[in-house]
């Protein structure tokens, strides 16, 4: 099973880049999580045609925080993934997520704008990065893949 991954879109409303992820690199995935900071329910129409589990972030209006629960765990193939956002200060983020979940196999995380793929205390830290890039000046722009079969396993994308 292939999972679409996508975080820190900071968008209004959906754009043509953000359709043309989902047509072309999720073309094939079961499911896509949004790791929060979406800004707009309306972002997720650029998923309607896939199953999506998104958390808010920081950055999110208050229609959607009223909506989307800032922590999930989803079970799936026999993986428990976690789906959170992130907050505060980039530096020792991993350390306050991870102290947020228990019996997980992966956690899915966005707020940095720094993609990560790695494992911690046996546990795969993912950041799919930014749709909106870093910070300062949009660049660095990414998108993941998370793969499961007979483990669980991260891929990094840019667009």
């Amino acid at each position: 099973m292939r999972i679409g991954v996508i975080s820190d879109t900071h968008l209004v409303k959906p754009t043509e880049a953000l359709y043309r992820v989902n047509k072309d690199i999720f073309a094939d995935v079961s499911l896509v999580l949004h790791a929060g900071d979406l800004t707009r329910l309306a972002i997720l129409e650029a998923f309607s045609d896939k199953e999506v589990i998104a958390v808010a972030g920081n950055m999110d209006r208050s229609d959607v925080t009223a909506r989307l629960a800032t922590k999930e765990i989803i079970d799936i193939d026999g993986f428990r993934i976690g789906l959170i956002h992130g907050w505060g200060s980039p530096k020792g983020l991993e350390d306050k997520i991870i102290d947020s979940f228990q019996g997980v196999h992966a956690i899915v995380y966005g707020h940095t704008h720094t993609a990560s793929n790695h494992m911690k205390n046996g546990v795969l830290m993912f950041n799919p990065g930014a749709f909106s890039g870093t910070l300062l000046l949009g660049r660095n722009r990414s998108v993941g893949i998370l793969t499961l079969n007979n483990g669980i396993k991260g891929t990094i994308i840019k667009i």
